[in-house]
């Protein structure tokens, strides 16, 4: 029988039209991506991309000047790099900052480290988004509302006075940057948490730390593997302290008593009102007691590395502190209208943090293609913003590289100052570590005289900034 081609001949002309429409339209698409214009920049082999660069640059605390200013004069404020595994576009100055960081949950979300999900919590605040993310913030933001912080300002007070008591006196050299992190830690947990410090407590989280930007194998004597352990060692123990906690509020008939302002209890209340889970409530305890501790005890040492080296700074610090002193009775707590008096003394601490940000920056992911700087940054792309970026540019600070507190004496403009981050990822505990800073120094500069042990003393990262030797400082009592 013969095979009549007239029959299907038509049908095949169809399916060839069709298959070069399809073939076009492909084509099309991928010439017009291919025709976006990405920031210069080198990616580097697979995976490893400028890594080595960027790690070595960090833990030698030269990231801007070893790894992000080369490129800026190369390439530009914006420019491409590989790290981590992760095609990464970094972003430098305030209109940069304000476009990303403004259009977090829009253009961009939050991007950590797996190891860093893991260990700080994937049901914590910094992996929510939209409207869980304004939740959770909602309720730290009331805890540190100005009543909440007026009543959490004698607490701290009397935390403060007892460290002093119990690790400074009697005492010649000390170590400033161990006794603020135990101090720090100890406020968040029972100032802000309401939970009781027990001795274990700060080196179960310190070997979490360890481990949040290491690789995320888990195999023995790996720190990954024992920060994976010290996790789960602090969640058991927080799981016990959730419980008792609900116990006591449903007890005390639906939260009607114990607890005030203190932020536990205010997320146990979310949790019996089925806004969060039980581990939701823990991974935020836990990210929340890394965020508002350890940041803010190199902040404070650095302020006091810099009131060292700057005499004439200190004396006028000093001047402020003892005319609050003067206005006290002996033995009496300071208040939050005491703390709205250290103009100066915030001002010092401000440019300590921006010479030395707690942070250098953060990554986020492009959730869509961005069209930036008269650049495309690929959807699944990485942005990294640096505080560097402004803190230490002329364009935005006169003389960037000299100590100056009088220049946060007017206002800084939105997006140039950012110790802490900024737009709705800006650290919750912002005012807290004000706090923090604010109090310690008043009781430390009116009840010691101290110095530095090693003036130079280099600044080390891993994997956050800390000095290198612990600040050693000389102390001894001042006299009445």
């Amino acid at each position: 029988m013969a095979f009549n081609f007239s029959f299907f001949l038509p049908l095949f002309s169809v399916f060839v039209t069709l298959a070069f429409a399809i073939i076009f339209k492909h084509y099309n698409k991928f010439s017009s991506r291919n025709k976006k214009k990405l920031p210069p920049g080198e990616l580097g082999f697979p995976w490893i991309g400028e890594t080595l660069d960027f790690y070595k640059a960090q833990k030698g605390n030269k990231l801007y000047e070893e790894f992000v200013q080369p490129r800026i004069q190369k390439y530009g404020k914006t420019f491409k790099t590989r790290l981590m595994g992760s095609p990464t576009v970094v972003v430098n100055g305030a209109e940069a900052n304000k476009f990303f960081l403004s259009n977090e949950f829009k253009l961009v979300v939050s991007s950590w480290p797996t190891s860093s999900v893991q260990l700080m919590g994937s049901d914590s605040i910094m992996e929510k988004q939209g409207e869980a993310h304004r939740c959770v913030r909602g309720i730290i933001a009331t805890s540190l509302s100005c009543s909440g912080l007026e009543a959490m300002v004698p607490k701290i007070c009397n935390t403060v006075q007892l460290h002093l008591d119990q690790n400074w006196q009697g005492k010649n050299i000390i170590s400033l940057y161990r006794m603020t992190r135990t101090l720090t830690f100890t406020i968040v947990l029972e100032c802000m948490m309401g939970i009781e410090v027990k001795p274990d407590m700060l080196g179960m989280f310190e070997r979490v730390l360890e481990g949040v930007f290491s690789p995320p194998v888990k195999f023995p004597g790996s720190a990954f593997s024992r920060a994976k352990n010290a996790r789960m060692e602090i969640e058991k123990m927080l799981i016990n302290i959730v419980r008792k906690k609900r116990e006591e509020i449903e007890f005390q008939q639906g939260g009607g008593g114990g607890g005030g302002g203190m932020l536990l209890f205010r997320l146990v209340m979310a949790l019996i009102r089925g806004e969060m889970s039980e581990k939701e409530v823990v991974d935020n305890v836990i990210l929340l007691v890394f965020a508002a501790h350890d940041t803010t005890s190199f902040a404070i040492t650095m302020t006091f590395r810099m009131l060292a080296h700057h005499p004439n700074c200190y004396s006028q610090l000093l001047k402020e502190h003892l005319e609050i002193k003067h206005n006290k009775r002996p033995g009496e707590s300071l208040t939050l209208e005491d703390i709205k008096k250290m103009n100066y003394t915030w001002q010092v601490a401000r440019e300590s943090m921006r010479m030395f940000p707690p942070i250098f920056g953060s990554f986020r992911k492009a959730i869509t293609d961005i069209e930036y700087d008269g650049f495309t940054i690929p959807k699944g792309w990485k942005v990294l913003w640096t505080a560097y970026g402004t803190h230490y540019e002329s364009e935005y600070f006169e003389d960037p590289m000299t100590f100056n507190p009088s220049r946060f004496e007017d206002p800084v403009k939105p997006y140039v100052y950012l110790p802490f981050g900024g737009g709705p990822r800006q650290c919750a505990g912002y005012q807290l570590a004000k706090l923090n800073i604010l109090v310690l120094l008043h009781y430390v500069v009116t009840q010691y005289e101290w110095s530095l042990v090693n003036p130079e003393e280099p600044i080390a990262v891993d994997p956050l900034p800390f000095p290198a030797q612990g600040m050693p400082i000389r102390i001894s009592p001042k006299l009445s």
